[in-house]
């Protein structure tokens, strides 16, 4: 959530099959191009993978679920994943929009949508918010009047 800006709900019905290691790097889908992991995050995802259990389970379980819930065969609730990112501290709504802000800055508005999963028009407000719309300021630059001399 930290870095890739995504809402309790998205995180909650992750699967295993959503981390993928290859030639090295560890990749999570979270839209339609796999993003590349950092050590220390990814080393976190490849032991959730290893070790994941829910709650109700102390043992680890055989769940297709990154984050498995309370009752076999579901994932955990975004409510439920929502009020262990809050136990840490985390403040979701700030949280996410920190994390789309710093993407925006970094990232085109269409690699931002297919990377993260999310629609072209919320990157591209993303964007003109983090990085200001350069083409609107010209425009409205280049019509104003000059002042007149007093």
């Amino acid at each position: 959530m930290l870095l890739y800006a995504q809402w309790p709900a998205a995180i909650s019905r992750l699967t295993v099959d959503h981390i993928e290691e290859t030639a090295g790097a560890i990749r999570i889908h979270l839209g339609a191009v796999p993003v590349e992991l950092p050590a220390p995050v990814a080393e976190l995802a490849l032991q959730q993978v290893a070790v994941r259990r829910s709650h109700a389970v102390l043992a680890r379980t055989d769940s297709p679920w990154l984050f498995p819930g309370g009752q076999p065969g579901r994932p955990i609730s975004a409510r439920a994943m929502g009020e262990r990112l809050r136990k840490l501290g985390i403040r979701l709504a700030e949280a996410r929009s920190t994390a789309l802000f710093q993407l925006a800055t970094e990232l085109p508005a269409a690699v931002l949508a297919r990377t993260l999963g999310i629609d072209i028009t919320v990157a591209v407000k993303w964007q003109r918010a983090a990085a200001g719309d350069w083409a609107s300021y010209a425009a409205d630059v280049s019509e104003r009047t000059p002042p007149r001399p007093g």
